[in-house]
């Protein structure tokens, strides 16, 4: 899916937007028991607690893609012959009208999780969405293509004030009241995958809060696919990559050039405005590795072991390696942050026997707010 995709779906859930009937529910205690199953009608809901509810699932696509959004990609023998495709299959085909599917999908998630030291709430809804088609005039018409898919939000509990909260005494979740908390979902997913505007039923979308979690077991159990490399995962990689290949030679300048390079090429890609998530190859992050100043046999020897460790046909996103839009400097006493477009600016050089950090400073410098002179600087 690309973020126009995305973007379609993620429109959808909302109240006045979609064809979801009822939301599915499940609250599961820190013992992982389940305290209470529901079918909660949207009609029947008041605006408030309606908003809150798709709130919930609308979250579980939110974020970037490649960072929290990971496409999952099965392979045909798993869609035909695995019972984790065979109970999603069924979940949509029944329409979430089956009570014993549902209890099945319910413990599943469960055994896969941590539900925290507060419990946490699984959601799930199903919409049908008539995809529209546009002509090249703009005008939209109807392209006889009807998309059903499952969106799945699992959240955390949390105490405080209520956004959506857990009443123990009909058992079920309301509005405007003290105590558990339906928190943002910490992961979810869509399935299937809304690839060129239709079904894709050898893809999902998942959805995980933290960048740096895999949720290795969820996917494996509710999905049976591969599981993708986290967004930390990818920035450690690279930067053991870019070390290991560069050994003594990982200088200041050529990491600040390969920061700069990657940043350029995610403005461009901004500019664009391709809705693809931009991608670079082994071999392209090698050619910026010359660019920068390092040898041919380094740069060589990065793409190397990238393809080694990451697979031949490796694809790093740039908003994963390097996702700060400022150069985080730092020494054990000192933190430096510097916009892309002024990284220019600061030079590693050694002075007098010492190794220290250049920065220009022609503009004027400010010392807690306060406009100061450097030493030698003529007053004006």
């Amino acid at each position: 899916m690309n973020r126009k995709e995305v973007g379609e779906i993620r429109r959808r859930i909302r109240p006045e937007h979609n064809n979801i009937s009822f939301i599915c529910g499940c609250y599961v205690n820190a013992e992982k028991a389940v305290v209470s199953s529901f079918e909660e009608s949207v009609a029947l809901m008041s605006a408030e607690e309606r908003e809150k509810y798709f709130a919930l699932l609308r979250k579980s696509l939110s974020g970037s893609l490649g960072r929290n959004l990971l496409q999952l990609d099965f392979a045909t023998k798993e869609v035909m012959d695995s019972a984790e495709h065979k109970l999603l299959s069924a979940l949509r085909k029944s329409e979430l009208r089956d009570a014993s599917l549902l209890e099945s999908f319910y413990q599943t998630v469960i055994a896969n999780i941590d539900p925290g030291e507060n419990g946490c709430l699984i959601l799930l809804a199903m919409d049908k969405y008539d995809v529209p088609h546009y002509g090249k005039d703009g005008a939209e018409g109807d392209s006889g293509e009807v998309f059903r898919y499952l969106v799945c939000a699992v959240c955390p509990i949390k105490p405080g004030k209520a956004e959506l909260g857990y009443d123990a005494q009909d058992k079920r979740f309301h509005s405007a009241l003290q105590g558990s908390v339906a928190a943002a979902p910490e992961l979810g997913f869509l399935y299937p995958a809304f690839d060129e505007r239709a079904a894709n039923i050898y893809g999902a979308l998942f959805y995980s809060r933290s960048v740096n979690e895999e949720h290795a077991a969820f996917i494996d159990a509710v999905f049976r696919a591969p599981v993708p490399p986290s967004a930390g995962a990818q920035k450690e990689s690279f930067a053991e990559l870019l070390s290991t290949s560069l050994e003594k030679d990982c200088s200041f300048a050529v990491v600040q050039s390969v920061h700069e390079q990657l940043h350029e090429r995610m403005e461009l890609h901004k500019e664009s405005k391709d809705p693809e998530t931009l991608t670079l190859s082994p071999d392209e992050l090698g050619d910026m590795l010359e660019n920068g100043g390092a040898s041919p046999e380094e740069a060589e020897r990065f793409v190397s072991r990238c393809r080694e460790k990451l697979g031949e046909e490796a694809q790093l996103i740039p908003a994963n390696i390097a996702p700060s839009r400022r150069m985080q400097i730092c020494t054990p006493q000192v933190k430096i942050s510097v916009e892309p477009q002024f990284s220019h600016l600061v030079e590693a050089r050694v002075l007098d026997g010492k190794k220290v950090l250049v920065i220009s400073a022609e503009a004027g410098v400010e010392l807690n707010g306060l406009p100061v002179q450097i030493p030698g600087e003529k007053a004006e």
